[in-house]
């Protein structure tokens, strides 16, 4: 079976089409689709890309952004750019993909997997798990996870094995196999505001039966997802970082 994960759409409607089509064009035939959260912030098509992922995907996850939008966090502590455009995307988005936002869950297990959008302990927190200190952090919760843990939320392609007795390891590859006598945290990258200065669409796919994840990149239309952010009350940053991969 091959489940096509992504993460952290973010409103942006280019980089999401451009996904959903390599997608399909692919060889690969994908049974299942599973998007590990933050629909919306940021970019500037918030309706138009929280419709495709309901329709699309058999499980979304419940990121911080989409939380924030939809009443279920409190974001007064973010930075003010930050506050504003969630300000902004909870007034865009239509009241029944408010709804679809309040039903989401925090984690999905299906079979031997998690899917998150961020730390598999603490899920609520949404705290991050890219560097090998925090990676670490989850060994002496070794054996309340799953074999392979998907996640979101950093906007990186790193992720890292786990062992009870050696710790953690980073194992980042555009290709990984999964040992059965480990546990993984496979960070799966951003589809519509990468932030591992490749400015490319990253989404991926995992083969059940071969316990593999392959990270993909597609260029997009980048030029017509930041004018639409320069034309709205959005912070130009979230624009310009998009050229970057930053």
């Amino acid at each position: 079976m091959i489940i096509g994960i992504f993460s952290d759409v973010h409103s942006n409607l280019e980089a999401l089409t451009t996904v959903v089509k390599a997608y399909e064009e692919d060889e690969r035939e994908v049974d299942m689709y599973v998007c590990l959260g933050d629909v919306v912030g940021y970019c500037a098509n918030p309706n138009e890309c929280a419709e495709i992922v309901r329709d699309l995907t058999e499980y979304t996850i419940l990121g911080n952004h989409d939380a924030a939008v939809c009443g279920r966090m409190d974001y007064s502590f973010y930075y003010e750019a930050a506050r504003k455009a969630l300000d902004w995307h909870a007034n865009e988005l239509r009241e029944p993909l408010h709804e679809w936002l309040r039903t989401l869950p925090y984690s999905q297990v299906w079979e031997d997997v998690e899917f998150c959008h961020g730390s598999p302990i603490n899920r609520e927190d949404f705290d991050y798990v890219f560097n090998l200190h925090q990676a670490n952090q989850l060994i002496p919760h070794f054996d309340e996870l799953q074999h392979v843990t998907f996640i979101g939320h950093s906007h990186l392609t790193k992720s890292f094995s786990l062992h009870p007795e050696k710790g953690a390891v980073e194992t980042t590859a555009p290709f990984l196999e999964f040992d059965p006598e480990l546990k993984y945290i496979v960070t799966v990258g951003s589809v519509g505001q990468p932030r591992d200065n490749d400015n490319r669409a990253c989404f991926g796919y995992y083969d059940t039966e071969a316990k593999t994840f392959s990270y993909e990149r597609r260029e997009y239309d980048i030029r017509s997802a930041a004018r639409k952010i320069f034309e709205s009350d959005l912070s130009s940053d979230f624009a310009k970082r998009l050229f970057f991969g930053i």
